[in-house]
């Protein structure tokens, strides 16, 4: 892109001449990393007018910093920034003028956290067996890319433009409420479903709106990390529970709890499902103790080995279970819209934080995303993803048997991962380190533990976004590099 000429401007205490004055802006843009290589500077003319200048001030300016090559011209095309200019210097040798001690000045702490690590680059990976990246070769492109060229259309001119407030794109909530939520058994009003940008950003909500520092968080171990994340930052009594092959144990639950977060249906990271009668001990729990429980329901589309075990709020009857969905695994991660589902009191009060924080989620997100599944586009797309990880499921089940792997949990109705115990003696971040000079990528388990005498013998592996001539080749190099690592 051209350098704007509005970047420019003179400094009428600098001690030379305007010739030099200028030379001196250009050459310390370069030089500070700001004009690259192949930028396109203003016309002579233009810089002119806009400085005030002569243009022969400009023209003898930019001669100098041709002969010392820092520009090059191309004719009547201008001037430009030369391939050949200096590098900047390293960041590191830069001075700085920042005097402000940031130790005292930062209130609040938010970086430091353990988390998953998903590198940019993972498609140039051979073996990416990373979760809830998005398969190219399975999502609809064409058809979201109707859709939303269509939500730019004059008829929804003003979801598109208009500043919602705190309100929700009409069709997108019919469409869960109508569609998405029956299936899971769960019937609601309209006035009970917040749009989200996606799960984390609706348990950050609820975690504001039912959390204090006088109330105690009760979740399960290991857990999504983005869960522990925000719980910490929320201050309040925190106690992460050990989960069995069924789950979360509701009589581990202490009794101080205020609010448990659960995955029942698909526990992350395990992939454990809690059984009917736990799901009806946990809600007996919280009626009886006075708790909340909030369900993250994340994976329950990828049900493709037998029908997925009743959502923990259709079976609620006291209305204490507040249900967090997402889009973000059967469509793609980048679209950020999810959905709280509670309480009309409760809603009331998470949509007046998210609109104090960031109004409402783009207009134009949700009413693409209404139409894709409004059109029948979506369940086209879970069907289709069903079938692919069916497929690869069964690969990788084999894969893992003929190489002798252990699973520490895999899912009873599908999903798109497995839970894996790595062999004695066998740290998995070194393993993953070491994977990934061989191109394979896993996802160690300590951002998902509490436990430091457990985390680093788990890791996950998923095969949302592995092609399904990877799988059986990847798994043996997680074999052969397991075993190098116990040598």
């Amino acid at each position: 892109m051209p350098i704007a000429v509005e970047t420019f401007f003179l400094d009428p205490n600098f001690d030379g001449t305007l010739q030099q004055q200028i030379q001196q802006m250009v050459a310390g843009g370069i030089l500070s990393g700001r004009f690259r290589p192949g930028e396109k500077l203003p016309s002579s003319r233009k810089l002119a007018q806009h400085l005030g200048v002569s243009r022969i001030t400009v023209t003898l300016a930019y001669n100098e910093l041709m002969a010392d090559d820092y520009l090059s011209s191309a004719g009547r095309s201008g001037y430009f920034v030369s391939e050949n200019a200096p590098e900047p210097p390293e960041l590191a040798q830069r001075s700085s003028q920042d005097t402000v001690d940031w130790s005292r000045a930062i209130g609040n702490k938010f970086s430091g956290n353990l988390s998953i690590e998903k590198p940019t680059d993972w498609r140039r990976y051979k073996y990416p067996f990373l979760y809830g990246q998005v398969d190219p070769n399975l999502f609809d492109r064409q058809n979201w890319r109707l859709c939303a060229v269509r939500a730019l259309g004059q008829r929804d001119y003003d979801s598109l433009t208009s500043d919602q407030g705190d309100r929700d794109d009409a069709q997108l909530l019919e469409f869960i409420a109508r569609h998405t939520l029956p299936r899971r058994g769960i019937l609601a009003n309209s006035d009970e479903i917040l749009i989200t940008m996606g799960a984390q950003n609706a348990l950050w909500l609820t975690a504001q709106v039912l959390l204090t520092q006088r109330r105690t968080a009760t979740h399960e171990d290991p857990c999504y990390p983005g869960l522990r994340h925000i719980l910490k930052q929320s201050r309040c009594h925190r106690v992460a529970l050990p989960v069995d092959h069924e789950g979360l144990q509701p009589d581990m639950i202490p009794a101080e709890t205020d609010v448990v977060f659960t995955t029942p249906s698909h526990q992350c990271p395990t992939t454990s499902t809690m059984p009917f009668e736990r799901r009806k001990a946990l809600l007996a729990a919280a009626s009886r103790d006075d708790f909340l429980i909030v369900e993250d329901d994340y994976e329950f589309e990828m049900s493709f080995l037998k029908p997925p075990s009743p959502a923990l709020k259709s079976l609620d009857e006291d209305g204490r279970v507040i249900y967090v969905g997402s889009f973000s695994k059967s469509l793609f991660p980048g679209l950020r819209l999810g959905y709280l589902v509670g309480p009309a009191p409760f809603i009331r009060e998470a949509r007046a934080l998210r609109s104090a924080v960031f109004r409402h989620p783009p207009g134009h997100m949700q009413r693409t995303a209404a139409y894709f599944l409004s059109l029948g586009h979506y369940d086209a797309l879970v069907r289709r993803l069903r079938n692919a990880f069916h497929d690869r499921r069964r690969i990788m089940d084999n894969a893992l048997e003929a190489h002798g792997l252990e699973v520490a949990g895999a899912g009873t109705f599908g999903g798109s991962s497995y839970w894996m115990r790595a062999a004695e003696g066998v740290d998995t971040e070194i393993l993953a380190e070491a994977l990934r000079t061989k191109s394979v990528l896993i996802e160690p388990g300590p951002a998902f533990c509490e436990r430091e005498d457990r985390q680093n013998r788990h890791f996950r592996i998923a095969y949302s976004s592995i092609t399904t001539p990877q799988i059986a080749p990847g798994v043996s190099l997680i074999a052969e590099t397991m075993a190098e690592l116990q040598r």
